[in-house]
Formats: structure tokens, C-alpha cells, sequence
């Protein structure tokens, strides 16, 4: 039977082709759709993913992101050091800031400022550049590659390039890996004191304190006790991470945008799908009553027609996949892209998704097919 339905299936390429299409089409909107949107949420924390030496994050009691933050008074580190359980406290500066290349190019960076001694907060992997120690040469920065091709389209990676920041020299020690940035895509890093030097602001300039918990303390019990012996507020990296994308969620119209794109893909899914299965049926309504009047029972109809339904879901799914992870194959080699990849979780919810548009689109189109009357195969 199951042979026998692919035979009829096949028998009108033009419906099998559009059933097929119309899966892969579904699979490929949602897959990509909901990959990019986890993607800008993980950029909204890219800094505090960087950081991952830090514990708890420390900051003015109204921060609710890391993108958004509210400078506290230069006492506050002190402060913070002087708390039981606290094995080191570092301070961290971060600031939008407009950059400009000796050519003319000006582009809009974000700065963080890492402190003097530890530089804690600097990205792992050095693409070029030695070390750390890179950083405290005399008007050092780091950059991240995508910043760099900002400034100097289709040209390649090289050290010692000079930049102006606010009227001030900068000079390019370093190529560090940072994690894409949700508000900026030059990324910058250099020592806290001369972060100040680069940007104009107050008399209060501290973004945050990256605090680490002494050996044996949880972070969450360091960051209560931050919080109620300073008045400030005190995180934990996870929970500020959490917060940071929240913010994002409830502040922003990114959810609706993508949710909107996602319904879209499922509404063309079932249209398609649907419409095209059910014009496939009734088009074949004799076959099936033939069927019926030898003697094939509605239970195995329906099991032949599930078969159809499996092979549509199946191969339409695997083109959409295959499509999906083309473009962020090839689309992650861009700079605007980059960090964007297709989730496992993703792909296996979408299979989900399509089984169902598929299975609940041959069910309704059943329905004729189990209430036709064989006879009707002897009819004109």
C-alpha cells in the first residue's frame, strides 16, 4: 500500500512538488527566523560573556542591562573590596564612542575600559598580538576584526594602525575574538585609565566592579552580601546575563518583529501544504473509492496516506534544513553576520512543527476519503 500511495503521489509531480516546497519553504523561514533571533540575544550580553573571569557584576541599583549603564562614584570599588568574601574587585568602563581612521572613515565603537593591572574583561583568543601585555604599550587598544574592516574595508588585518578617539591617538596593538555586540560592531579595549582619556564624561565614570568570589563562597551569597553592605546592586554573571536579555525582550520590538516573520512561516506552511494535499485528494477520490470497493479498509487508506504525508514532510524538512544551514554556512563568513548559527533545538523544533502542519493537513483532507462510497468509482 505504502507503494502504491508514493505511485499515486508521483503520478501528479506538480502537487508532489508543490507539497514538498511548501514544507521546505516553512522550514527554511522558521529555522533561519528563530536562529537570528536567539543570536541578537546573545549579543545583548556579549560583553558580560567576555568577562568570564567575573562572579558577581556590581552596579547602580537602576542598571537593567549591560548596555545601559549608570556611572557610580569612583568609591564604590573600594567599597565593594572591603566585603567579606570577596577575593578580588576590578572596575570596568563601557561607552559608546565615535571613531575616526587618518583616511576620513568615521564609525561608532564601543569602548571598555578593563583594569590597569589585571585587565580583566579582555577576550580570550588574541588573533594578533602576543598577549595581554599588548594593551600597555603607550596609546594601545585592541580591536575586534569587524571593527577593524569597518574602518578599512578590503584590507587585511595589520598591527599598528593609527586611530583617532575624541582628538585623542589610538594606536592598534591587538586583534582580540570578541563576542558580536549588540549596540556596536567596533569593539574596543584598552586599559581603564586611558579608556577615560578616549571619552568625554562626569565626574563619576565607574561602569561596573567585576567582582570574584574567594575560594569556597557561592557567588549568589558574595553578591547578597555586596549588595546590602554597599547599597548597590550586585548579580551574579548568569543572572545579569539574564537580565540583560530580558531587557531586550520587554524593551524592544525585536520579539514581535520575528514572532510576526515565524507566524507568517507557519500560516504558509499549513496554506500551502494544506490546500495543495486536499486538491490532491479530491483530485484522486476515484482511485480511493476503487481502492474501497476491493476491499481496502479506511484504517489502511489512512495509513497509505500518512506514508504520502511522511515522504512530503521528510524530504520537503531536509531541504529546508539544508537551505537554512547554507546560509549560515556562507552567511557567517560576513562580518554582520557573524555569531549567527542554525540551533540544533531549533531545527528539531521546526521538524516538530512541520510533522504537525503535515499530519493535521492530511487528517482534514481524510475526511472525504473515509465517507466516500465506493461505488462512486462506477459513476460518470
Amino acid at each position: 500500500m505504502m507503494r502504491l500511495g508514493l505511485k499515486m503521489l508521483f503520478g501528479d509531480p506538480i502537487k508532489c512538488l508543490g507539497l514538498v516546497l511548501g514544507v521546505a519553504l516553512c522550514t527554511l523561514l522558521i529555522c533561519q527566523q528563530v536562529s537570528i533571533f536567539f543570536g541578537l540575544l546573545g549579543r545583548a550580553s556579549s560583553v558580560v560573556n567576555d568577562a568570564a573571569e567575573a562572579d558577581v557584576w556590581v552596579m547602580d541599583p537602576a542598571v537593567n542591562t549591560v548596555d545601559v549603564p549608570f556611572p557610580l562614584r569612583d568609591t564604590a570599588l573600594a567599597r565593594v573590596r572591603g566585603v567579606d568574601g570577596v577575593a578580588w574587585a576590578v572596575p570596568l568602563f563601557k561607552q559608546n564612542t565615535q571613531v575616526k581612521t587618518r583616511r576620513g572613515t568615521l564609525e561608532n565603537g564601543l569602548i571598555v575600559g578593563l583594569d590597569d593591572v589585571s585587565l580583566v574583561g579582555v577576550p580570550d583568543t588574541f588573533i594578533m598580538g602576543t598577549s595581554v601585555h599588548d594593551l600597555r604599550r603607550t596609546d594601545a587598544i585592541a580591536v575586534n576584526p569587524a571593527g577593524f574592516r569597518l574602518l578599512y574595508p578590503g584590507e587585511d588585518l595589520e598591527l599598528g594602525r593609527e586611530l583617532e578617539i575624541n582628538d585623542r591617538r589610538a594606536v592598534i596593538a591587538a586583534f582580540v575574538e570578541a563576542s558580536p555586540a549588540f549596540s556596536a560592531n567596533l569593539l574596543i579595549y584598552t586599559p581603564y585609565a586611558r579608556a577615560l582619556t578616549y571619552t568625554n564624561g562626569g565626574r563619576n565614570r565607574l561602569s561596573f566592579v567585576l567582582v570574584k568570589a574567594a575560594d569556597g563562597q557561592a557567588p549568589e551569597a558574595v553578591a547578597a552580601a555586596v549588595a546590602e553592605q554597599t547599597g548597590l546592586k550586585a548579580v551574579t554573571r548568569a543572572a545579569f546575563r539574564g537580565e540583560s536579555i530580558a531587557y531586550v525582550l520587554a524593551n524592544t520590538g525585536i520579539p514581535a518583529s520575528f514572532g510576526t516573520v515565524v507566524f507568517l512561516g507557519v500560516l504558509i506552511g499549513i496554506a500551502i501544504v494544506g490546500l495543495t494535499f486536499n486538491q490532491f485528494i479530491m483530485e484522486s477520490i476515484k482511485q480511493y473509492a476503487a481502492l474501497k470497493a476491493i476491499g481496502v479498509r479506511n484504517g489502511r487508506l489512512l495509513l497509505m496516506t500518512l506514508g504520502q504525508s511522511a515522504f512530503v514532510t521528510v524530504v520537503g524538512y531536509g531541504l529546508g534544513l539544508l537551505a537554512a544551514a547554507a546560509f549560515f554556512r556562507f552567511g557567517s563568513q560576513s562580518d554582520a553576520l557573524k555569531g549567527f548559527y542554525l540551533l540544533p533545538q531549533v531545527a528539531v523544533a521546526v521538524f516538530v512543527l512541520a510533522c504537525a502542519i503535515v499530519l493535521v493537513s492530511t487528517l482534514v483532507s481524510m475526511r472525504k476519503v473515509l465517507t466516500v462510497d465506493p461505488a462512486a468509482v462506477f459513476r460518470g
